[in-house]
């Protein structure tokens, strides 16, 4: 009886190895579940790799090289390229025309947007026709986008000309006039980005309590008091996400460029991308092509940031 209590194990040792034992335990249901989260973003973690980090890492090395038509290295220059491009008459051509074409994209784009959203979120019969039709372009691609654009640009048979000459005002050369070429290519982005704005726009709409609407109407507040006063500060965090979103894909914009105009006339609709596109792939200059590339992107990110420093401190949150 005596031997037996003597060789029973202490309490304290049970305890302990029972945590021991609860922990690798825990250690390993805690790997498995890690690992299997872990193997459910591989593609992700894979394409994201390939296509968008692969690249960046590519693009700052090549930025450092002179670069033959074949896009093998030539000759190490280090910031020669920054220094050619800064340097350039181009490049500042470029950055300007980019800033108009920014300028001329990104408040007209949100006003549409917030117009049709404001007439489609009202009670009328028949919106969801409207809303239907006002979410339309999302669903055409930009090439889809740009040949309907372009027959309504055409000279002579373009529908924009027709009604003009029904005004008695003189035909328009929409796209081989510098005047008005950034302008036209301006207004058919607007119509093309219409849509997602119109639904995000909608959405923040619908996401406002009815009892704000009732309360501005028992104060006596007219419709635009209640636009100013409530929908505008409680629709901020989404003027505010389409402004950052708006902003960074104007910079990216390329296909209706390259589609419409090619860059003419005389330089008028060559954005950032599409002078970047002619640097490397037409002129097969990778190395300064890379350069601009990587300009492009700390452009925006410090836009992105001046944005998110700024203005955010207006955004009122709910």
């Amino acid at each position: 009886m005596n031997t037996t209590v003597r060789n029973a194990p202490a309490p304290a040792a049970v305890t302990a190895r029972s945590y021991k034992s609860a922990y690798r335990r825990g250690l390993t249901a805690s790997l498995k579940e890690h690992a299997l989260a872990y193997l459910f973003l591989a593609p992700s973690i894979v394409i994201f790799g390939l296509f968008l980090l692969y690249p960046l890492v590519k693009s700052v090395y090549l930025s450092f090289f002179l670069t033959d038509p074949r896009g093998n290295i030539a000759a190490y220059v280090g910031l020669d390229n920054f220094r050619q491009l800064l340097g350039s008459a181009q490049f500042w051509n470029s950055l300007e025309v980019t800033g108009k074409f920014v300028l001329l994209t990104v408040p007209g784009g949100l006003a549409l947007g917030l117009i049709m959203a404001a007439l489609a979120h009202s009670r009328l019969k028949g919106m969801r026709l409207f809303q239907f039709i006002f979410s339309l372009p999302l669903a055409v691609s930009v090439s889809t986008s740009a040949v309907i654009w372009m027959m309504l640009f055409h000279p002579t048979l373009g529908m924009f000309n027709y009604f003009l000459d029904l005004a008695g005002l003189p035909a328009v050369q929409w796209l081989t006039d510098s005047r008005w070429a950034l302008v036209s290519i301006s207004v058919m982005t607007i119509w093309m980005n219409s849509g997602f704005n119109f639904i995000v726009l909608l959405s923040g709409l619908q996401g406002i309590p009815e009892d704000m609407y009732d309360s501005a109407k028992v104060d006596g507040a007219g419709p635009i008091r209640t636009f100013i006063r409530i929908i505008l500060p409680l629709l901020s965090p989404t003027l505010f996400f389409l402004l950052i979103v708006s902003v960074i894909g104007s910079f990216q914009a390329f296909g209706q460029m390259h589609i419409l105009t090619k860059g003419g006339p005389a330089g008028s609709t060559e954005v950032f991308v599409y002078s970047i596109y002619k640097e490397a792939f037409v002129n097969y200059q990778f190395g300064t092509g890379s350069a601009m590339a990587i300009i492009l992107f700390l452009l925006i990110l410090a836009l992105t940031l001046i944005q998110f420093t700024i203005l955010e401190k207006k955004v009122h949150y709910q």
